[in-house]
């Protein structure tokens, strides 16, 4: 089993690929910063080092990421949003009440794209648990890739949130037509009641007349019989 120490090293060599030595330099000596003004500066300021391009990384790279944190991609990442999780991930704090109040400062005053990173950095940085509420409220957020980064390849959801909160996100991807295949865990955490859910989301969309994601009834499938799914299917849900 790998640890959260693997995956800095491996986020390390793959930043110093993909920024210029003087950006590393400086990137490096942020290194888990003595206090939260410093570390709120290095985070601010993090593109105007590090640029925005998107990272480029090797097929073996990405699968010691999987090895190191199973459902984590940063495939569509800016350097910028990997940057910021790697300080993050190394931020530590005297105790817990001193990192809470640092990084939730950070969610309370963050811009779109620091968002993005707050959130992609959740299955990294220390009490997952206290990022339960967290993770709820951007959920219900209306900012395209604010949820994206809550519900793509993120871990942290199929790992931490309860069955009510999980349901919701599955469910606030299906209304905002989001790519239902890259939120992790949907096997492991599918339940009966997201099924019942996800099947009056369905008959209100067929009486709508509007098409219903083929996705749907994957996650429906193994909570009806097929002949229920069929007729589900031809808009028969009383079936």
């Amino acid at each position: 089993m790998t640890s959260a120490s693997d995956l800095i090293t491996i986020f390390s060599d793959i930043i110093k690929e993909n920024i210029p030595g003087d950006a590393w330099n400086w990137l490096y000596a942020q290194k888990n910063p003595a206090n939260s003004y410093d570390l709120n500066l290095a985070f601010g300021i993090m593109p105007r080092k590090t640029g925005k391009t998107l990272v480029q990384i090797t097929n073996q790279q990405q699968e010691l990421i999987n090895a190191a944190k199973p459902g984590l991609s940063i495939n569509s990442w800016a350097v910028d949003r990997l940057s910021r999780v790697w300080l993050l991930a190394q931020y530590q704090a005297d105790d817990q009440n001193t990192y809470f109040r640092t990084i939730e400062n950070l969610f309370s005053a963050a811009e779109m794209n620091e968002q993005v990173a707050l959130y992609s950095a959740l299955p990294l940085i220390s009490y997952p648990e206290l990022w339960l509420k967290r993770c709820a409220e951007g959920i219900r957020s209306n900012i395209g890739i604010v949820l994206e980064a809550i519900m793509y390849h993120n871990p942290y959801p199929a790992e931490n949130l309860p069955e009510p909160a999980w349901n919701q996100m599955v469910l606030k991807a299906f209304f905002t037509d989001k790519q239902i295949n890259n939120i992790y865990g949907l096997d492991s955490r599918a339940n009966t009641e997201l099924a019942r859910i996800l099947i009056d989301y369905a008959r209100e969309r067929h009486a709508a007349g509007r098409q219903i994601n083929d996705m749907l009834w994957y996650l429906v499938q193994k909570f009806v019989t097929e002949q229920q799914l069929n007729n589900m299917k031809q808009g028969h849900f009383n079936d």
